[in-house]
């Protein structure tokens, strides 16, 4: 394939990666910050209480960290993906995915943790 059947260069293909990597490694930081703290809601829970609330934060710090994966890499692919314009809304789709997948994963870890 000649480079003339290529779709020409986007320009500013970079800059949906970009402002997504912004927005997506410090919200990424700030949710696991919080599911990482979050253990001290229950430092004075005894007995069932705290049985339950440990039983359901280990499944939602499951889906938190598998969340947090998942938005790195739909941000890597984000970046991937060739910088022609023929590629520009499926760049856009993934640099949007990202953050919005982090938001996904740190609402369904506040959803599924019994807290006290």
């Amino acid at each position: 394939m000649s480079d003339d059947t290529l779709s020409p260069r986007a320009p500013h293909a970079w800059v949906a990666p970009l402002l997504s990597t912004l927005v997506t490694l410090p919200a990424a930081g700030f949710a696991l910050l919080y599911g990482g703290l979050s253990p001290m809601a229950c430092d004075s829970c005894n007995g069932a209480r705290a049985a339950r609330f440990t039983d359901s934060f280990d499944a939602a710090w499951a889906v938190l960290c598998t969340g947090l994966v998942l938005s790195l890499i739909v941000l890597v692919a984000s970046w991937a993906v060739p910088w022609q314009r023929s590629q520009d809304a499926k760049r856009v789709l993934l640099s949007t995915g990202a953050p919005v997948v982090v938001g996904v994963a740190s609402i369904a870890f506040t959803a599924l943790v019994d807290w006290p």
